[in-house]
């Protein structure tokens, strides 16, 4: 199999680590990140000006890609950079708005902004979705909605019946409650009382498992640029500190642990590009969570061993490698932790 990058994704990974590298350094991230509204309006402008968002949708939309090693593409550079913008739930709306048979240039341009509601209180599980349809309007509370805090327009997943069905909702008929997350970048609770709402979809969890596959494999591929980045650090760290008039990588014992995590960040490569290679196939929402069950353990393996290398500083505001840290260990409870995946891949293999 032949691993390269395709020249189409190579120009597009440099040009937005290019981009990303000039107006994302940690400090204008991190001023971003945290004060409202939770990313960087201008920097939003200059991903979508660049395209960023066409790459998430397949030609017959409008866009030039929307594969799954297009997706990888993306979100490893955003991941690198620790990017705050709301891409993700750009992805995810896309990926719903296709089978609606809806128009995507407006997501694409960027003319409006879309956020994706499907997590309840209890997670992430389709299954226990409470949001109710009745005459035409949604009454629930969807939880941690990506990109909500930002939205224009609310995709939101409640149950038609027995169904799952996907309704357009306008935010300004919503209650959102946005808030910045712990490691940085917005989301929102939104309340529905009797919301007025556009059917898309009437029989749409197909629809919607796409969309959260497609997210994880975004996530996944995100801890995969967070952790070369983070591993980059460490490595440059154990050079340059000294102690005992030697710097501190001359340790075997901190060699050992940092070719582990060589090791390891190898392995996550290896099954987020086997999980992209298998999108829009049978078995995709099966690697897809095998993907995220393992990225999410070693993202938390290499947070760890990072702080812990790095000693004190890394848990100081100032020293990036916290930040990276605080991600990666965030990613792995986004669209289900480890726990969440493994039993989807465990019930899949019951299930052959």
């Amino acid at each position: 199999m032949n691993f390269d990058q395709t020249d189409d994704r190579r120009m597009l990974s440099d040009s937005l680590s290019r981009l990303l590298t000039d107006t994302c350094d940690p400090r204008t991230r991190n001023a971003a990140a945290y004060t409202a509204p939770f990313h960087s309006p201008d920097l939003w402008t200059k991903l979508v000006d660049l395209g960023t968002l066409y790459a998430l949708a397949d030609p017959a939309q409008g866009g030039f890609g929307g594969a799954g090693f297009d997706i990888a593409t993306v979100f490893e550079a955003l991941g690198s950079a620790l990017c705050p913008e709301p891409v993700l739930p750009a992805l995810m709306a896309a990926r719903l708005l296709t089978p609606a048979g809806a128009d995507l240039e407006p997501l694409l341009s960027g003319a409006v902004t879309y956020a994706m509601a499907v997590g309840e209180r209890d997670g992430w599980d389709l299954a226990e979705i409470e949001t109710t349809a009745r005459n035409g309007t949604l009454t629930g509370r969807k939880s941690v909605v990506y990109g909500g805090h930002v939205a224009e327009t609310i995709l939101v997943v409640a149950r038609n019946g027995e169904a799952l069905s996907l309704y357009e909702v306008a935010a300004a008929d919503a209650h959102i409650m946005p808030y910045a997350m712990i490691d940085g970048g917005g989301a929102a609770e939104v309340i529905l009382d009797a919301a007025p709402a556009r059917l898309l979809i009437a029989d749409a969890a197909e629809a919607v498992q796409d969309a959260l596959d497609a997210g994880a494999l975004a996530l996944s591929a995100e801890a995969l640029g967070a952790m070369d980045a983070t591993l980059a650090m460490l490595l440059d760290y154990l050079k340059q500190r000294h102690q005992f008039g030697r710097p501190i990588g001359s340790n075997q014992a901190l060699q050992h642990r940092a070719v582990e995590l060589v090791t390891e960040i190898a392995q996550a490569r290896s099954i987020v590009i086997l999980a992209a290679s298998r999108m829009g196939t049978e078995l995709q929402s099966r690697t897809v969570s095998m993907c995220k069950h393992l990225c999410g353990r070693v993202a938390q393996r290499v947070a760890e061993e990072a702080i812990q290398m790095h000693g004190g500083i890394a848990m100081t505001w100032e020293a990036p490698v916290s930040h990276y840290a605080k991600r990666l260990v965030m990613i792995d409870a986004q669209l289900g932790d480890t726990d969440h995946h493994i039993k989807r891949v465990m019930a899949a293999l019951q299930a052959v």
